[in-house]
């Protein structure tokens, strides 16, 4: 990626709302290259969709949660099934495979304490590969809105 693919992708990343000649004006590039500069970021996987990006607390999520949880026996089938079984849960906001300690790491959200206790107690611990867990409540939550590439230039000649 150059320049002009770094300048896209963060422009869309900030809002992807805007029309070709809007971004194309933003990073400096004729319409047209700039088209088919996206295009190309699509082809390649680049550019994955597009989203709205929404409030939790406006759809009812105001208590959030991160919940580690260790699964057993390790294997493939059973990494699959509960990614996908827990990702279909209402309440599962976000699911991430790790590698250490822990198996997976869930983001919830819920509207009240009281249901995020019931989601560990009355669906997670039920589940028989679910061998122990652990529950953080996030009081803050902050997102980068625009994830640019890195390259070595970015560490100044620390190592990465």
């Amino acid at each position: 990626m150059d320049e002009i693919d770094r300048s896209i992708v963060t422009e869309l990343q900030r809002d992807a709302r805007q029309t070709n000649r809007e971004l194309a004006q933003r990073i400096g590039v004729a319409p047209s290259t700039c088209f088919e500069r996206v295009r190309r970021l699509h082809d390649r996987g680049v550019i994955r969709g597009y989203h709205a990006e929404v409030d939790p607390e406006a759809l009812g999520r105001t208590v959030q949660a991160l919940v580690f949880a260790q699964v057993r026996p390790l294997r493939r089938e059973l990494i699959d099934d509960f990614q996908r079984e827990v990702s279909a849960l209402p309440e599962v906001m976000s699911v991430y495979v790790l590698a250490g300690g822990d198996d997976f790491l869930l983001h919830v959200g819920v509207p009240r304490i009281d249901l995020l206790h019931a989601f560990l107690v009355d669906r997670l611990s039920r589940r028989r590969e679910v061998t122990g867990f652990r529950t953080s409540v996030v009081f803050q939550h902050h997102r980068n809105p625009a994830v640019a590439p890195l390259t070595a230039a970015d560490f100044n000649g620390r190592n990465a």
